[in-house]
């Protein structure tokens, strides 16, 4: 096959719509990954305190949005949504609040699970020289628990960087959004998506070898 690639050809003259489309790529990776993790910390703390009716709504929402794909929340949130508040929500809105709900359902799992993976003798240790829930939480369980949690968080932000190439179906600008734009407007789908795909590498590879690091650092 005789293909001339020419990846200057994609560029030159769609530097602002490269530049736009990264910048709001990295905007919602960063404001969904801080906002999911807020949401995270919420929901496990209410999840600790086992209460029926605290628990019960919380298990609900993590298992909805953690066994649904996050294209189909996005979706939901964009037109059906809607239709059932009566208020048409812009996109960004739609495909933030998507994304933010998706990556809180993750972190609300991360945060629980690190929590109760301190040992139980160490609860009952703080408790026995008459350390408050608080005074407990704060110089015990959670500077051990907060360790165990950031590989995972890093692993799962990742991902998150990754799903925000699924803005583009409700017309978000974002980096995949803007190479659809380029294509059609150049025809030239194999430099466009190449070199998506490259800037997705060049952004996450750093992240994932930190995440790695991280592991291997708790691991000792």
């Amino acid at each position: 096959m005789n293909y001339n690639w020419d990846f200057f050809f994609v560029i030159a003259g769609y530097e602002n719509w490269w530049i736009k489309g990264l910048l709001v790529t990295i905007a919602y990776a960063v404001g969904t990954v801080i906002g999911g993790l807020i949401l995270g910390v919420i929901c496990g703390t209410l999840l600790l305190a086992n209460r029926i009716w605290l628990t019960v709504p919380i298990h609900m929402y993590v298992e909805l949005f953690r066994c649904t794909p996050v294209l189909v929340q996005i979706v939901w949130f964009f037109f059906a949504l809607p239709i059932l508040i009566q208020v048409q929500l812009p996109a960004w809105l739609a495909a933030g609040v998507g994304l933010t709900l998706y990556m809180g359902c993750f972190a609300t799992e991360i945060f629980r699970g690190g929590i109760i993976s301190i040992d139980k003798g160490q609860w009952q240790a703080a408790r026995a020289i008459g350390m408050t829930y608080v005074q407990m939480m704060r110089h015990i369980i959670l500077p051990q628990a907060i360790r165990r949690m950031i590989p995972p968080f890093v692993n799962q932000s990742v991902i998150q960087f990754k799903n925000t190439a699924l803005l583009y179906v409700v017309a978000v600008p974002d980096l995949m959004y803007t190479g659809y734009l380029v294509v059609a407007d150049t025809y030239r789908p194999l430099e466009v998506y190449t070199g998506v795909a490259v800037a997705y590498f060049v952004l996450l590879y750093p992240l994932t070898q930190w995440g790695k690091r991280l592991e291997a650092r708790g691991d000792k």
